[in-house]
């Protein structure tokens, strides 16, 4: 089945999105070790940049997605330009509804997983995303010693609270995003139509760290301790 390309982009990033669209990542609930996985049935919209995408294009798309006065609440993706410790997270979101948080963590020259954690209201749940997010690790199998090696350190550093909070899936009107947009150490944000359905899109954090072109981190690096 060909895949579909995602809604409410610029033509310029049609043949981009188009060819990047097996690629989808990582949804609620779902751990995507640097394998993204797609969602059952078709997703036609993602928040995030598509692998081979040029960051400054999806910043650019990022701030035309929260143009106009419409009414109603859209999903949104929140990313920061530095990654946030789980008790940052209440004060960086400026009161609006986290649904997802992203965590990361972030080694030089090591893949590390991306897992996003569906949170319900209330800030209690989004203090404890990272030690649900390393619960999530703990209760996957390993594809050889590296990859347990690398999972290990990750799980350990979220239980310890890392700033390794990547991005968060808000819902807010388009006035309530563009506010976030502009508060300090918000490095973009992406509006869905006001159309998508929650679990019928894919998510792909903006990292703090990439810039260029969007390509697979590499993995030659020595693996930490801890």
């Amino acid at each position: 089945m060909a895949a579909s390309v995602p809604r409410g982009r610029l033509s310029r990033r049609g043949r981009v999105v188009a060819a990047a669209a097996a690629l989808l990542a990582v949804v609620l609930l779902i751990v995507a070790f640097n394998e993204p996985r797609q969602i059952s049935g078709v997703a036609t919209d993602r928040l995030g940049p598509a692998q081979g995408e040029q960051v400054r294009d999806y910043l650019d798309d990022a701030r035309t997605s929260l143009e106009g006065d419409a009414d109603g609440p859209r999903w949104a993706l929140a990313s920061f330009t530095e990654y946030l410790t789980p008790q940052q997270i209440p004060a960086a979101t400026a009161g609006l509804r986290v649904s997802g948080v992203i965590h990361h963590v972030p080694i030089d020259r090591v893949q590390t997983p991306m897992i996003t954690v569906a949170t319900p209201a209330g800030d209690e749940p989004v203090l404890r995303s990272a030690d649900a997010a390393a619960g999530l690790l703990a209760a996957q199998r390993f594809r050889d010693e590296r990859s347990a090696q690398v999972v290990r350190v990750v799980e350990s550093r979220l239980r310890a609270g890392c700033a390794c909070t990547a991005g968060l899936v808000v819902r807010g009107t388009l006035p309530e995003l563009r506010d976030l947009a502009a508060r300090p150490g918000v490095r973009a944000v992406q509006a869905l139509p006001a159309d998508a359905v929650a679990g019928r899109f894919a998510v792909s954090p903006l990292l703090p760290d990439s810039t260029g072109i969007i390509t697979p981190t590499p993995d030659d690096g020595p693996v930490p301790t801890e």
